[in-house]
């Protein structure tokens, strides 16, 4: 923490002996950088605006996140800005920077408020950033007399979004994350939050076991099919669609001394062939071929 103090106050202190840029000293920066690409004049167009990102950045120190890091994302912003300022709209460079500095750091602060990711929408962010503050602002011009759904409508109201998403957001700014290695007992050995949560991803027991049987089934069907192949057919249909990495027309036409064309009207025929093999013994297999 010390280290990152002593990087602020060195940063700080760069900032504020950057000289301030005059309109016409600005301009002329904006656009050596913009149309020659000239590292020096982009460097002095952002060191004299790195007291703004500072300014900015320590607004959203309540978030709790390390500064050094907020002030650096809010350098990013100001980056964008002067990659995308175009002089000819006569604002001051400061005044465009402002919302990509912002919105940067918005960002920023959005990704690592929690280790659960909150919404990214216009909207949410909207609700995430100005709740607190509507909330306080409502509750002291009612003495806080005021539930919790007249609250939330009125802050919806005020944002533009329903009475259910400042509820939601509201739950998730009151609530603190809870680690999933969290022990539900005091005992030793205790189960975890994580025991109990349910996984979107793998298969349940019986799916795979189901998936097993029915892939041996079908790998049976094939290899009794693939017997009313000639040699060749069998190697083109082996290569090309059994393979793990596909053989190309033109390769397996090189090898066996044909065309591209010749080995694509091979396979076709190789296919159909298994196709009425498989359907001949049991019909229910169409879902397979």
């Amino acid at each position: 923490m010390a280290g990152n103090a002593a990087g602020i106050r060195e940063l700080v202190a760069a900032a504020a002996a950057a000289p301030y840029l005059e309109r016409d000293e600005e301009v002329a920066l904006a656009e050596r950088w913009r149309n020659k690409r000239d590292r020096e004049a982009l460097h002095r167009l952002t060191a004299a605006h790195m007291r703004y990102v500072i300014a900015i950045a320590v607004r959203f120190r309540g978030f709790g996140l390390p500064l050094a890091d907020t002030v650096q994302e809010g350098y990013v912003g100001l980056m964008e800005a002067a990659a995308r300022f175009d002089t000819a709209h006569g604002v001051r460079f400061a005044t465009y920077a402002g919302w990509w500095i912002r919105a940067a750091i918005q960002d920023y602060v959005l990704r690592n408020w929690s280790i659960v990711r909150g919404g990214t929408s216009s909207s949410q962010k909207a609700l995430f950033f100005n709740m607190r503050r509507l909330r306080a602002r409502l509750l002291s011009g009612t003495g806080g007399d005021l539930g919790d759904s007249e609250l939330h409508r009125r802050i919806g109201d005020a944002l533009g979004v329903s009475a259910s998403d400042v509820a939601w957001m509201d739950a998730r700014l009151s609530a603190p994350d809870q680690s999933l290695n969290a022990p539900l007992g005091q005992s030793e050995g205790a189960a975890e939050v994580e025991d109990f949560l349910v996984d979107q991803e793998t298969p349940l027991p019986e799916e795979l076991v189901q998936t097993r049987i029915d892939g041996k089934r079908r790998h049976d069907w094939l290899t009794e099919a693939m017997s009313v192949l000639s040699d060749r057919e069998r190697r083109i249909v082996r290569e090309r669609r059994l393979a793990e990495s596909g053989a190309t027309l033109e390769s397996l036409g090189e090898t066996l001394g044909i065309s591209k064309e010749r080995v694509r009207q091979i396979e076709n025929r190789a296919l159909n062939k298994l196709r009425d093999a498989l359907l001949e013994t049991q019909p229910d297999r169409a879902a397979f071929v």
